[in-house]
């Protein structure tokens, strides 16, 4: 029976397995790559067999067939098995020039799928030159010696490591330091091969924080090596370690004997969603600066309009390197929420740029916000209400009639249940006010955001739970809100 059983199983799963759906990806290791390097393209194909496409060139150069790999996974659910073939084709090319990867035709079954074009960028090293026979460099280079204040310039680390050195561990590495200095590592280090040298590439953004002459104290870190001669009992190498140092920089600042608020070339994009809106919902405006220079140390002043409710998003700061040019973006956006109709005030930003010697202001133009069924006072007359007679009343005559009753109590056992009844209904009666107490302090998560809006400068944790709040709203499913810290809040303000 066991047997039948297992069979009939077996062939339920066999039937109600399934593929994922087809798909088509094209990658590459890199989409910046130093000139002399190769980029690895890889098409991913997921689904039945693929027929990828032959490729001899790129950019007006040969590309080398990297091989390809199959790899089939299966995952067993409650609605049966499902089953995923992946294959991977891989191209080489060494790009001398920018290049564009096209669209690429790819066939699963009777279907033909595109990928998307890929854009590569091909930069110069500009690393310091190694010697052949050098083992390692360790060097410190800065884009600029002479700055102002305020402006921020570019350190980059070169280590090279000759190729001929085997088991290479680097070790309590202590980046280039100085207190006169604001210091940001940038992400996305490089590595790359020149001569016979592996170069690994670190990049610092360096902001001075006053005029004067300074020295940028040198990078320093512990070389390894595998050592034969000091062999373990299994006959495995032991490592030699060397202190290695880099070169120190020296940076003159002078003063900015200029009003500006940031140093660069910069644009400013405004953008409002809506400029009519219904009362107390939000007008979301985005402010977006971009360009040339640094914006780590920029903040955007905060807007205070008597009667509006803003609350102010945290801002997005990015920067990366183009060859030697440092390009930052910074973008921060702002919820203004009224009951009557109100004008969100013009700004200026100025910049400064080193380069021209000219300064320029940025504009963000003042919007009016019209308020739909907004608060009105409406003054109205009185209906006047005519009396209306009073009809005469007839004259009824009536004659009193005395009765003697005799009186009798109640029996005990009457009054007794009679009192309890009371009690019974005085516990009931408080315990359904209870109940629809509680009822009425259930709310919603968009009235407690206009509740708490008022008072969030009041308490930090207030308005860190409008940020929740806000941030739930407009999709944000990683939000955790604590619903009993929101009903004392609510409670606490309403």
């Amino acid at each position: 029976m066991k047997k039948y059983l297992l069979i009939v199983i077996a062939i339920y799963y066999a039937l109600s397995t399934h593929l994922y759906a087809d798909s088509v990806k094209a990658m590459v290791n890199t989409q910046e790559v130093v000139k002399g390097n190769p980029v690895e393209l890889r098409l991913k194909a997921i689904g039945g067999i693929a027929a990828f496409p032959e490729i001899k060139e790129l950019g007006g150069v040969s590309v080398q067939n990297g091989g390809t790999s199959t790899q089939t996974s299966m995952q067993i659910t409650a609605s049966g098995t499902k089953s995923e073939r992946s294959t991977v084709k891989r191209y080489l090319f060494t790009p001398v020039k920018d290049t564009t990867i096209p669209a690429l035709s790819v066939r699963i079954g009777d279907k033909t799928y595109q990928t998307k074009p890929i854009v590569i960028k091909v930069v110069e090293s500009h690393a310091p030159q190694v010697k052949e026979n050098a083992t390692f460099a360790f060097e410190l280079k800065s884009d600029k010696t002479t700055v102002y204040a305020g402006e921020p310039f570019l350190v980059t680390l070169y280590m090279a490591i000759s190729n001929e050195l085997k088991g290479i561990q680097l070790a309590e590495y202590m980046p280039p330091s100085t207190p006169d200095f604001f210091i940001k590592e940038l992400p996305k280090q490089k590595e790359y091969q020149q001569g016979n040298h592996t170069v690994l590439e670190m990049r610092y953004l360096f902001t001075p924080k006053k005029e004067g002459n300074f020295t940028i104290a040198p990078a320093k870190a512990k070389l390894g090596q595998l050592d034969f001669s000091k062999q373990d009992i299994f006959g495995r190498p032991g490592r030699s370690w060397m202190n290695i140092s880099s070169n120190k920089l020296k940076i003159k600042v002078k003063p900015l004997n200029v009003d500006a608020d940031i140093i660069g070339d910069f644009t400013l994009e405004a953008k409002i969603d809506k400029q009519k809106v219904k009362a107390n919902k939000p007008v979301n405006l985005t402010i977006t600066i971009k360009g040339k220079g640094g914006l780590e140390d920029f903040e955007f002043p905060k807007y205070e309009i008597d009667g509006v409710t803003v609350y102010a998003n945290e801002a997005q700061k990015s920067s990366q390197v183009d060859g030697t040019t440092l390009l930052s973006s910074y973008t921060q956006s702002f919820a203004f929420i009224s009951s009557d109709d109100f004008t969100i005030p013009a700004r200026e930003i100025e910049v400064y740029n080193p380069e021209t010697k000219q300064k320029k202001t940025l504009k963000i133009p003042s919007y009016h916000i019209d308020i739909e069924g907004k608060k009105a006072t409406v003054t109205t007359a009185a209906p006047i209400v005519q009396q209306k007679e009073k009809p005469e009343q007839p004259v009824v005559s009536s004659e009193v009639v005395h009765k003697n009753e005799k009186i009798t109590s109640a029996p005990w056992w009457m009054l007794a249940i009679a009192f309890a009844l009371g009690a019974l209904f005085m516990y009931l009666l408080q315990f359904f006010l209870k109940v629809g107490q509680r009822k009425e302090r259930k709310y919603k998560e968009s009235d407690a955001l206009k509740i708490l809006y008022g008072h969030i400068s009041e308490d930090k944790a207030v308005e860190e739970m409008v940020r929740k709040l806000y941030a739930k709203k407009r999709g944000d499913k990683s939000v955790k809100i604590d619903k009993k810290e929101l009903k004392e809040m609510i409670e606490k303000y309403r």
